[in-house]
């Protein structure tokens, strides 16, 4: 008589389940002999495997606080209010909040917006003013777009999430900047207003010694796309260092388009072997503008403030044509990037800081109108454009709030190419999750809710469109719980 399946299968399951059981105890004892004899680490040699789970559970803390014990507005770099608030925007789905606000207005530094007794209409029509950036260029730009999407490399970001930040910036009518790696074909798929940044090490416009190559760059300016170009100086995650790519993100597509060995580290120079001077950065400006003959800009991190005062007594002195056409000020408070923990936590301004002192001094100089100015550096929410429009700046440029528009669940391993997400590897198989054409759409999606609420607070505070808010139109909380105007409080800049 044949058994039943039933204590076969009942037989077979007791065997693996003691097959286990033995792995498991010889597992248990080989991994006590390999931590009793090891010197290296106390804890594993004191505590043979127990002493292993410290490193698990450390490992593993920075996700249980993220969704277990950090409140809402407690966590860093991005809190779960600001995540969530980008996550419905990316979805198109409501914004809306009930039972009060989780924010603290009585906490230093709080910006509040001064509600107008006749506010505009949300139903009227109201058109953003169109802004021209290097209106003596022989090809100026022009966008009436507020919020852009600031620079991202192909490498540091990974072939599907560059196509559809591509994709998403052209639906959404914003520039995507394409970092210092060069222009790849990803960043042309979407036929988006494109701005090319140039690094310190020149990727994608090198020469063989790493020198600017004239015929590269007309080569990229001939792109009708490549609207304007940056010359990169410093960037928020490590001001005073160049760029770190790490070996295992270089790949062979990646090394071609920068100009770079295969597999090796990608570690850019900490500043343009050009620049001794602000002489020479204002020569290089011209020279990128006259070559191209597109607006030319150059992006910094504010730390010492008199090479900003000498930059503009130098183009006061030569001429405000020879001014920069955009400076993209970006904040201290760390990217996306490979950086030291010494210069992301403690060097450079952060924005909130630096953004006033500049616009002071560019209108003290009288160059305002000639420089427009990019804020970027943590301006993911509305409130946070509305603020660097009233300080001053005429446009805002974002990564991080469309990398969680992409999908990103701040995992922070941006670096180590094991991004969960997809977004900040080149692992193919981790890539699969990432679908362009849908993450695309929650892209635009993202930038056009991020345009409809900070339309929302403009017309909240009686004015038509949103650069018409000023430093009269909002107040911030000093260290005494009480507030005052930002005109006020940015006078002492």
């Amino acid at each position: 008589m044949q058994p039943h399946w039933f204590i076969v299968g009942l037989e077979i399951f007791t065997g693996l389940f003691l097959a286990c059981i033995a792995f498991g105890v010889i597992a248990v004892i080989y991994m006590y002999i390999v931590d009793k004899v090891q010197t290296k680490q106390a804890i594993r040699h004191n505590y043979p495997v127990i002493g292993r789970f410290r490193y698990l559970f450390e490992k593993q803390g920075e996700f249980f606080r993220q969704y277990f014990f950090a409140q809402d507005r407690e966590e860093l770099p991005f809190n779960r209010a600001e995540r969530s608030w980008i996550y419905r925007a990316a979805k198109n789905i409501d914004r809306t909040i009930s039972f009060g606000s989780t924010q603290t207005h009585d906490k230093t530094g709080t910006v509040m917006f001064l509600n107008a007794a006749f506010p505009k209409y949300d139903s009227d029509e109201h058109t953003d003013n169109i802004l021209t950036i290097g209106a003596e260029c022989k090809s100026p730009y022009q966008t009436s777009t507020i919020c852009h999407i600031s620079a991202m490399s192909f490498g540091a970001l990974s072939r599907p999430a560059v196509t559809a930040l591509s994709h998403g910036a052209a639906q959404a009518g914003c520039w995507l900047n394409t970092g210092e790696g060069g222009l790849s074909e990803h960043h042309l798929k979407g036929h988006c207003d494109l701005v090319f940044q140039i690094g310190t090490a020149k990727y994608g416009v090198r020469d063989e010694n790493g020198k600017l190559d004239d015929k590269k760059l007309t080569a990229i300016a001939a792109h009708d796309n490549v609207k304007m170009f940056e010359i990169k100086l410093s960037q928020g995650a490590k001001p005073g260092k160049g760029g770190i790519l790490p070996g295992v993100k270089v790949t062979k597509e990646i090394a071609d388009i920068r100009g770079i060995p295969v597999g090796q580290d990608s570690i850019s120079p900490n500043g343009h072997a050009e620049f001794n001077s602000v002489a020479d950065i204002i020569d290089m400006i011209c020279h990128v503008r006259n070559v191209t003959g597109k607006p030319t800009g150059i992006k910094a991190v504010l730390g010492d403030e008199q090479w900003l005062n000498d930059l503009c007594a130098e183009i006061n002195r030569r001429g405000i044509e020879h001014a920069p056409d955009f400076f993209t000020l970006d904040s201290a408070e760390g990217g996306t990037g490979a950086a030291p923990q010494a210069l992301m936590d403690h060097v450079g301004l952060p924005i909130k800081e630096s953004l006033p002192i500049v616009i002071n001094l560019f209108r003290q100089k009288g160059l305002k109108q000639r420089i427009k100015v990019i804020a970027s550096g943590k301006m993911v929410l509305p409130s946070q454009v509305a603020w660097a429009l009233a300080t001053g700046a005429d446009f805002i440029a974002s990564a991080r709030g469309n990398m969680f528009a992409l999908g990103c669940i701040q995992a922070l391993q941006c670096n180590k190419d094991t991004c969960p997400t997809g977004i900040t590897t080149h692992n193919k198989h981790l890539q699969q999750g990432l679908d362009p054409h849908n993450k695309s759409a929650r892209v635009a999606n993202y930038n056009r809710s991020l345009h409809h609420d900070l339309k929302i607070i403009a017309h909240s505070c009686g004015v038509s469109e949103p650069r018409q808010l000023t430093r009269q139109h909002a107040r911030i909380v000093t260290e005494s719980g009480i507030s005052i105007s930002l005109d006020k409080f940015y006078q002492q800049y």
